[in-house]
């Protein structure tokens, strides 16, 4: 939400759905007049395209992307006892899914560059319990997906991809979607691709993999009424599919106008003092553009009243939630994610943004830190 005072709003969720109208309205009564109203056409085609996008063989829709990471954790085997390594700094989201299997969190730290789960660090908390690595593609940077797989498969690890902010991030030019062995997504309206409502799915390459997310989404069915393990009902909705299918062909150009935000703020904030700009990189999808300062707290207040929305993503560590606090964790993760949750403030990022509002954010944030 922004107030009328807001020339610069941190993302406007309308002009997407503004830019397709006519689609979206065609989609929607087009649902409305089939009666398939769960499952069916628009649902598989869907995650055909989705999956034909990311590069993967199979994608498998679910109800939102908390979902989509619990199918693609079990769909690889985690189970109660087992170890997930997981990013010291992430949405708690990520932990919640390890917890929720009954599996243990084993937070790393992260790439003080990237924010993304460091290999390096990642090997130093891997121990007899591990069964899987979770790294998260944070404000849509690519982790080191190569550095993980050897660590992976050096010790027999699945490897699993918290993708919910990485739509059209690339690795060596090639999208993420199948890098890992499974990849979670979040449709979530606030996404690169957002429904208008939440969302999910699962991608991969393995057949078997793709079949058992599928069958754990919906109730553990192996056929109808025959539960051979204990599942979610957690689906697709067609209607959020069919949103998302109008605006699928437009998400290549919208993460393209993102990264031409990212290089517009690259060059107005270069070399402004405190301000720590996020490393470029070309294989970037910029769900955020997430810059550093050590009185963050200062600069957001100063560009709330130049009439500057931001956001803090994310001000409480998950170390430090109620639900999180028994977690076993190295000090300096610890510290790590205590300084990231302090210094890190997210930029207005979007690609209906005008080159004009981008610019005035820039001068909002020159003005504060002069």
């Amino acid at each position: 939400m922004t107030s009328a005072a807001t020339a610069v709003p941190f993302l406007d969720l309308g002009a997407a759905t503004a830019e397709l109208r006519e689609g979206i309205d065609r989609a929607v009564a087009r649902v409305l007049a089939s009666g398939r109203y769960v499952g069916g056409p628009e649902v598989e085609g869907f995650e055909r395209d989705w999956a034909r996008w990311c590069g993967a063989a199979h994608a498998v829709g679910c109800g939102n992307g908390l979902d989509a990471l619990v199918l693609a954790l079990r769909a690889v085997g985690v189970g109660p006892g087992d170890g997930v390594v997981v990013p010291a700094h992430t949405f708690v989201a990520t932990w919640h899914a390890v917890a929720a299997l009954g599996a243990v969190v084993q937070p790393a730290p992260v790439d003080p560059d990237t924010l993304t789960l460091c290999p390096r660090a990642a090997a130093s908390v891997v121990d007899s319990r591990t069964m899987a690595l979770l790294p998260v593609h944070m404000h849509g940077r690519p982790a080191d997906m190569a550095g993980l797989r050897a660590l992976a498969d050096r010790h027999g690890l699945a490897l699993v991809e918290d993708a919910a902010q990485a739509h059209g991030a690339r690795i060596d030019g090639r999208r993420i979607g199948a890098h890992g062995d499974a990849v979670a997504w979040s449709f979530y309206p606030a996404k690169t691709l957002g429904a208008l409502g939440d969302g999910g799915a699962v991608t991969t390459d393995d057949p078997r993999l793709a079949e058992r997310a599928r069958r754990l989404g919906n109730y553990g069915w192996a056929a109808r009424h025959d539960a051979r393990e204990r599942g979610l009902n957690s689906r697709l909705d067609p209607l959020q599919a069919a949103v998302l299918g109008v605006k699928l062909p437009r998400l290549a150009d919208w993460v393209e106008r993102r990264a031409r935000v990212a290089a517009r703020y690259a060059a107005g904030l270069r070399g402004l003092p405190g301000l720590t700009l996020p490393r470029p990189d070309p294989g970037h999808g910029w769900h955020h553009y997430a810059v550093r300062h050590p009185r963050r707290d200062a600069l957001a207040d100063a560009l709330a009243a130049a009439g500057v929305e931001t956001q803090v993503h994310y001000p409480v560590p998950c170390h430090r939630q109620g639900a999180h606090a028994a977690v076993t964790m190295d000090p300096a993760g610890r510290a790590q994610a205590d300084v990231l949750s302090a210094t890190l403030l997210s930029l207005p990022m979007g690609p209906h943004l005008a080159d004009a509002q981008v610019d005035a954010a820039i001068a909002a944030t020159r003005a504060a830190l002069r």
